[in-house]
C-alpha cells in the first residue's frame, strides 16, 4: 500500500497564501503514479476535486480556484504540492491529497488518499 501524509494547513486571513504538501511512502517504489490530486471537503458539503496533475505534467483545476491555486509535483521526492494564493473564506475546508496508479505489470489502478489538513480562511 501507499501512505499519504499532508502538511501545511493552517489559519490565514483572506487574501493570504498557504502551500500544502503531500508526501507518499510505503510501496511507492513499485507503484507507477498516473495522477496526483487535491480534494477539499467543507463541513456539510461533498468532497470536491480541486486540482489534478498527471504523470506527464498536465494540470486541471476546478473553476473556483483557477488562477489562484497551482498544483505541482516532485517525482524524486514522491510529493505533490498545492500553492494557494488569494485565499477566500469559502476556501475553508479539509484538503486531502490523492494518488492513482498501478503496480506494474498489473493494469488495475489503485487510489489512495491521505487524512487531510485543515485550511481555515478568516474574513
Amino acid at each position: 500500500q501507499v501512505q499519504l501524509v499532508e502538511s501545511g494547513g493552517g489559519l490565514v486571513q483572506a487574501g493570504g497564501s498557504l502551500r500544502l504538501s503531500c508526501v507518499a511512502s510505503g510501496e511507492i517504489s513499485s507503484f507507477s503514479i498516473n495522477r496526483w490530486a487535491w480534494y477539499s471537503q467543507a463541513p456539510g458539503k461533498q468532497r470536491e476535486l480541486v486540482a489534478t496533475i498527471t504523470s506527464g505534467g498536465a494540470t486541471n483545476y476546478v473553476d473556483s480556484v483557477q488562477g489562484r491555486f497551482t498544483i505541482s509535483r516532485d517525482n524524486a521526492e514522491n510529493a505533490v504540492y498545492l500553492q494557494m494564493n488569494n485565499l477566500k473564506p469559502e476556501d475553508t475546508a479539509v484538503y486531502a491529497c490523492g494518488v492513482r496508479g498501478r503496480y506494474k505489470p498489473d493494469l488495475y489502478e489503485y487510489n489512495y488518499w491521505g487524512q487531510g489538513t485543515q485550511v481555515t480562511v478568516s474574513s
